[in-house]
């Protein structure tokens, strides 16, 4: 399995929404990323913290795949955020932003980083992204993150990381802006035509928008409880990571899918068949849809313990676990880095 690196921010959040609050947890698009991939991949993470940054903060990586050798300590307070959610979470206000030690952040890769062969620049600014770019050698892959901040303040700059690109990671109002287009089809197309042969538009509550030669369109999954969607679009992003691998592993893939309770992913062709074959599942029904080389399984299920004799794969069929479902990527209105 191919490790990937993630260039982004380590943060405190103070987050506020309308079922509870929280002060000072640890946050930033790099560690939900790192986090979320961690379970599929060895992820190697440069991002910048301050002295304030003690090791009970850095419990929340520990015993997982992600090497922090790239991740700077410098005299100072690590970057702030406040926000506060509306009751439906579609809308949220950015109290503050404190970049402190963030702000003069120049992301400087360790020699074992830069052949790293997937690369994921999360929602920084486009100048620091290109600086990554300058620094890894010849990488298969490259996704990117972005946010109206850099749209509106840096379009210069912006247009060069998405030339450089080969997927991009974005949500549906900043899909909108970038292109120019209200209709999130025509957006996608423009986009494209920028550079990001892949583009994932996410859509919040309402899923998440996928095209490369075609579209695809995902919803959310339903939730009854919602506390704070803070990191969701990173750390979707982060899940992400699945389709990557090469040597899969269905055994643990499996395992990962039915812990996070995920009934859509994405997976190449022999993962695809890997997953159809293996003993666990005994009667699984797949809705398919290819993506270029990429394939998006939606996996029909009750759960993933052996199941009794069923319609074969390809079939439809209605019934608990039937729908196509999809934990929601993150769109609560304008972002932070």
């Amino acid at each position: 399995m191919h490790p990937i690196l993630t260039v982004g921010s380590v943060a405190f959040d103070s987050i506020k929404t309308p079922f509870g609050e929280a002060s000072r947890v640890v946050g930033g698009a790099a560690t939900y990323f790192s986090v979320a991939a961690s379970f599929f991949t060895d992820v190697r993470l440069v991002a910048v913290v301050g002295d304030d940054f003690t090791a009970e903060q850095m419990r929340v990586f520990s015993g997982r795949r992600i090497d922090l050798t790239g991740l700077q300590r410098v005299p100072g307070e690590t970057f702030r955020w406040k926000g506060e959610y509306s009751v439906d979470f579609n809308s949220r206000e950015t109290i503050y932003t404190h970049l402190n030690v963030f702000d003069q952040f120049r992301p400087v890769l360790p020699e074992s980083y830069r052949s790293t062969p997937f690369v994921f620049l999360a929602n920084i600014h486009p100048a620091l992204q290109l600086e990554v770019l300058d620094q890894v050698h010849a990488p298969r892959f490259v996704a990117a993150d972005t946010m109206n901040y850099w749209i509106e303040g840096t379009p210069g700059e912006l247009r060069k990381v998405l030339g450089r690109v080969d997927a991009l990671v974005i949500n549906d109002e900043e899909a909108r802006e970038l292109s120019g287009e209200s209709n999130l089809v025509k957006a996608a197309r423009a986009i494209q035509r920028m550079g990001p042969a892949l583009l994932v538009i996410k859509r919040g509550e309402h899923g998440v928008l996928v095209t490369r030669d075609r579209f695809f369109a995902a919803p959310a999954m339903p939730l009854e409880e919602v506390v704070d969607p803070t990191g969701a679009g990173a750390t979707f992003a982060g899940g992400g990571t699945l389709v990557l691998q090469e040597n899969f592993d269905a055994e643990r893939a499996l395992d990962a899918i039915e812990q996070e309770g995920a009934t859509v992913i994405h997976a190449w062709p022999h993962q695809e068949k890997a997953l159809a074959d293996h003993p666990s599942v005994r009667a699984i029904r797949f809705a398919l849809l290819e993506i270029g080389e990429m394939i998006v399984l939606a996996m029909i299920w009750p759960s993933l313990r052996p199941l009794p004799p069923g319609p074969a794969r390809g079939e439809s069929g209605g019934g608990p676990g039937s729908s196509n479902t999809w934990g929601g990527p993150g769109r609560p209105g304008r972002r932070g880095p």
